[in-house]
């Protein structure tokens, strides 16, 4: 059967890898051409780490880098926290895949939408 893999992991499963897992996992299966969507988005400085990995890796005929997309980062700040003066960040959904199959159409605060080619 031919078509686009999407594979939906799981905020349980991030949770349980370091940094360097995660951005690692999400490497290794763009390379293969699948598109992933994060139940829970990445921190900025995994972000940052999987940019910086990604451009290293990128080959003319072989890899053409990453398409990212989230969620704006949404602040979780209680009455408490905001008292205590610490405010908490809470990252969101994030679709990741191939730049030359995934293209970002249109985002906004409540909708990512993108355009899928073989």
């Amino acid at each position: 059967m031919k078509g686009i893999q999407l594979d939906l992991i799981s905020e349980d499963k991030l949770d349980g890898m370091t940094p360097m897992e995660k951005v690692r996992l999400i490497l290794d299966e763009v390379r293969m051409g699948k598109i992933l969507v994060l139940e829970k988005g990445l921190t900025p400085t995994e972000q940052n780490k999987l940019i910086e990995l990604t451009m290293t890796e990128i080959a003319q005929d072989d890899f053409s880098g990453i398409e990212i997309e989230s969620y704006p980062v949404k602040h979780n700040d209680t009455f408490f926290s905001k008292l205590l003066g610490k405010s908490t960040l809470k990252t969101r959904l994030t679709v990741i895949g191939p730049a030359a199959q995934l293209k970002t159409i249109r985002k906004d605060r409540d909708l990512i939408s993108a355009m899928v080619s073989p």
